[in-house]
This record gives C-alpha cells, structure tokens and sequence, in this order.
C-alpha cells in the first residue's frame, strides 16, 4: 500500500527508529500538527508575509485548521491526521467536571474527559485520541470570537487485538474561552459547549456535552 511516512527530526538513531517502523515491529504513533492540501492555490491563506510591517489575520479567528473547514476545498490531509498497523473503534466518552467555581489561572482546567477506545484489529497499535471542543451557541465565529471547532486536549492509548482501554484528556478552561477586544480579556464562551472526540480533526466520532461542575 502506497503510504507517506513523516520523520519530522527524528535524532541519531532515526535508522533504527525507520526501519522498525517499515518493518511493522513498532507503530508510526505521530500525528499531523499541519493540514496538508492538493494544491497552494487551496490554501485559504497562500501568503503569510507582513506587508509593511503588518502582518493581517483577514481570516479572523478561522486560523489554520477550522479555515479549511470554511473552504470549498478539501485538503489532502487534515490536522490530527495519521495512520498505523490496526483500526480502533470509539465506543464512549464522559465529561467529568470539576467541582467549584474555576479559578482565576489560566492553566485551570473544566474537567477532564474520559474515552474507552478498543483496538478491533489483528495487531497491537496506539492511538492518538483527540478531542476538539465546539461552541453550541449559533452564529459565525466572527460573532462568538472563537473558531468553531479546535483542538482541547489528546492522549495516547496502547492496545492489544480486541482489548479495550480508556484514557483521559483534561480540557483546559482556556480550550471555552474567547479573547474580548472590548474589555481586553479572556471571558467564557457564551451559551454550552460540547466536545468532539475521534482520530482527527476530519475524523470525529463521539459529542460530549460539556457540564461545569
């Protein structure tokens, strides 16, 4: 099978690294932190050079993956994106709250989201499962002030053929959270929120609604 294999910088033992990995004796666990498209002219920002001095976001807050969402082109390979030796199936996800009021810190997290995956192939692999936390209020991004799906969190499972395991993702406060130019601050997103979990950006199999504890 034709396949694309993406070292990034993979360090002094890269030869070993590869080989096992072509081989089938270790998995290619990365993910894609970059969406990929056919072709330039898809790209719905082709050119990222300041003018002036200025660098301009037209695009707004669709910055990266969530403007390829609003494009009538596809990419080739979307954000999260990355294949292995076996296939998993999502069977679940739980929200789970954190008690109290949440703090003033910006590293404070909602709560932490619990997902049982189970590995339905022949071989044994590790998964990234992603999550990606989406407002439930309507309106354009413009109007919320945040795009409308983006990444909150991810872990790594590891299973044997047939086994299921869970992991946990904590989703950051700052992951339902806008930047409000008026008053100059981070302020939460108006209305709920759920949470979208799966393989990719482009690959989202379970929602999660989002409750504050």
């Amino acid at each position: 099978m034709p396949a694309v294999l993406l070292s990034w910088f993979p360090g002094q033992e890269a030869g070993h690294a590869l080989a096992d990995v072509l081989l089938g004796a270790a998995e290619p666990g990365g993910r894609l932190p970059t969406t990929w498209p056919s072709h330039a002219e898809d790209c719905p920002v082709l050119d990222p050079r300041p003018t002036d001095g200025v660098l301009r976001y037209d695009e707004g807050v669709l910055v990266g993956y969530p403007g390829w969402k609003h494009s009538a082109v596809a990419p080739a390979y979307w954000f999260g994106h990355g294949l292995g030796y076996t296939d998993w199936d999502y069977e679940s996800a739980e929200f789970l709250p954190v008690d109290g009021e949440p703090t003033a810190d910006d590293r404070a997290s909602l709560g932490v989201l619990r997902v049982r995956v189970r590995n339905i192939g022949t071989r044994p692999g590790r998964e990234i499962v992603q999550t990606y936390l989406e407002p439930a209020v309507t309106g354009t991004p413009s109007d919320i002030g945040h795009s409308p799906c983006r990444l909150a969190g991810f872990a790594s499972a590891q299973a044997d053929p047939g086994q299921t395991v869970t992991v946990d993702i904590e989703v950051p406060r700052r992951a339902a959270q806008f930047w409000d130019t008026t008053t100059q601050s981070w302020r939460d997103l108006p209305g709920g929120h759920r949470l979208r979990t799966g393989r990719s950006y482009a690959d989202l199999r379970l929602d999660t609604t989002v409750a504050r504890g």
